[in-house]
């Protein structure tokens, strides 16, 4: 059976989930009008800058912006969120950049920006699931502690001791990687009392 580019498109957007980019479209060798075709056709609505979805889909909008956002890796209070290691929804989304990337167009849109240097940006790097089942890349749990140690001074103590009591708690924590990445990060004594008091 010869599939048109709209078929192709159709199953390419069922295949997503019913939220595709403009760069999946190219890289899938269909021409990029047939996007607009799908619109006219009320099939698909585009929804910013190379993002379409489907009207019964659903927005995802953390795997829309780390999509359009290659060097993202979503970190504190956002990952905190992510590994359940807090009960608070994050009001915007934390991310961490590589120094020297040019993040004042995540700042506009209201992302939270911190920033590692490039050789810890892609250390902790996990795989994990949005509430709709998409993958976004985040940091693990270990990371994650260690990223809100080294950020105290602007993170609520009771957030910081919660996140830390209730990674004690889980069965696959790995404290000597925590304290490794802690090292890594300038942070290994003060990651030492919070464990010896927590523990």
């Amino acid at each position: 059976m010869n599939l048109t580019y709209k078929d192709k498109l159709e199953e390419l957007v069922t295949e997503r989930s019913g939220l595709i980019l403009t760069k999946e479209v190219e890289e899938a060798g269909i021409p990029r009008h047939y996007l607009t075709v799908l619109t006219k056709e009320k099939k698909l609505k585009r929804i910013s800058h190379g993002v379409y979805l489907a009207p019964d889909a659903f927005d995802d909008e953390m795997y829309r912006l780390q999509a359009k956002n290659q060097r993202i890796i979503f970190s504190h209070e956002t990952s905190l969120y992510l590994h359940d290691l807090t009960d608070q929804d994050p009001l915007e989304w934390s991310v961490t950049v590589p120094f020297g990337y040019n993040a004042s167009h995540l700042k506009e849109e209201g992302v939270k920006v911190y920033t590692v240097k490039k050789p810890l940006h892609q250390m902790g790097v996990t795989e994990l699931k949005t509430v709709y089942k998409r993958p976004i890349k985040a940091y693990n749990k270990e990371m994650t502690i260690c990223d809100i140690i080294r950020n105290r001074s602007n993170t609520d103590i009771a957030v910081l001791n919660d996140a830390i009591k209730r990674y004690l708690n889980f069965k696959d924590r790995n404290i000597p990687l925590l304290l490794r990445y802690a090292k890594e990060l300038g942070v290994q004594n003060i990651a030492r009392k919070y464990l010896e008091i927590l523990l």
